[in-house]
C-alpha cells in the first residue's frame, strides 16, 4: 500500500507538460550510518508482535521496531522463485509449493508466520521479490520514487509495517535531520515554473503530485539501517496523526542480490 502513491505519482508526471530538466546546487556531505539500536529517541524496540501493534507511537517516538534474529535459509527461497520482472509478488500458494531443505522450510515457516500475524491485525502484507524498483526519470533531481526519503500517506489513520529478510535493508532518518524539499527556496523557486495555475492553487498542486512527501538529508545526518529479520512500524502521515511521519526510503540494491521485503 505504501507504494502505490509513487506509481501513481510517475503516470500523473508523464502527463505533465513542463521542462522535465531542473537544476540544483548544493554542497553535500555523505551521511553516517549508525546502529539502529543506538539511535537516539525515534525508535522504539520491543520483543513481541503483540506489543509491536499495541505500543503506540509518542513524543519524537515513530518507528517501533521488533527486534529479531531470525533463523532459516531464505536466500534458499529468493533462488527458487523465478524474478523475470524487475519485481514480483510472492503469492502464499507459491511459498507452499516450493521444494525446500530443513533451512529453506524454516525460512518459508517464518515468512507464513508472518502473514498471519500481520492478516490478523486487519493488514493486507505483500511479500515482493525485487531486483529494483522502476525509477523517475523525469526530474533528475526530484525524484519521486522510492528510492528517494519520503513519508507515507494516508486518508485514514493506519501505520506501515514492513521487514527485509534478504538483500539491503531500508532505511529511516530522524525528522530533525531532514528537510522538506519542497520548502528549500530554490527548490520551490524550479517548483513554481512547473506549475501552470492560481497562486492559492499552488500547495494543492505540490500535494497533487506528490511532491510534499519527498525530503532530503541534511549535511552530516545519521542514516539508520533497519537490519534483517526485523519487523517494523513506522508512522504515516494521516489527518490527527500524533506524531511526525517517520521518513525513509528504499535502499540502493547491491548488483546481482534481490530483495525479500514483506510491507502492508
Amino acid at each position: 500500500m505504501s507504494l502505490s502513491g509513487y506509481y501513481i505519482c510517475v503516470v500523473l508526471l508523464k502527463q505533465m507538460n513542463a521542462n522535465p530538466y531542473i537544476k540544483f546546487k548544493r554542497k553535500f556531505t555523505l551521511p553516517t550510518m549508525i546502529d539502529l539500536f543506538h539511535s537516539g529517541h525515534q525508535i522504539n524496540t520491543i520483543s513481541s508482535f503483540k506489543d509491536l501493534v499495541s505500543t503506540p507511537f509518542h513524543g519524537d517516538v515513530n518507528a517501533i521496531c521488533w527486534k529479531r534474529k531470525l533463523i532459516g535459509d531464505f536466500s534458499e527461497i529468493v533462488n527458487k522463485i523465478d524474478l523475470n520482472e524487475n519485481m514480483i509478488v510472492v503469492e502464499q500458494a507459491e511459498l507452499h509449493e516450493l521444494k525446500l531443505s530443513k533451512n529453506g522450510q524454516l525460512a518459508r515457516d517464518i515468512l507464513l508466520n508472518d502473514f498471519n500475524l500481520l492478516k490478523t491485525n486487519g493488514a493486507s502484507p505483500t511479500l515482493n521479490l525485487i531486483r529494483h524498483y522502476e525509477r523517475d526519470d523525469i526530474y533528475p533531481y526530484f525524484p519521486t520514487d522510492v528510492y528517494s526519503f519520503h513519508v507515507d500517506r494516508s486518508p485514514i489513520p493506519t501505520d506501515t509495517f514492513l521487514c527485509t529478510y534478504h538483500g539491503e535493508p531500508s532505511e529511516i532518518i530522524p525528522n530533525s535531520q531532514a528537510e522538506q524539499k519542497v520548502l528549500v527556496p530554490e527548490i520551490r523557486d524550479e517548483l513554481k515554473k512547473l506549475y501552470d495555475g492560481p497562486d492559492n492553487g499552488f500547495e494543492s498542486f505540490l500535494s497533487e503530485y506528490f511532491f510534499d512527501l519527498h525530503y532530503r538529508a541534511k549535511p552530516d545526518a545519521n542514516l539508520i539501517n533497519l537490519g534483517i529479520g526485523h519487523l517494523w512500524k513506522i508512522a504515516t502521515d494521516y489527518p490527527e496523526s500524533q506524531v511526525l511521519p517517520c521518513v525513509h526510503r528504499a535502499p540502493k540494491e547491491k548488483d546481482g542480490q534481490t530483495r525479500l521485503l514483506m510491507i502492508c
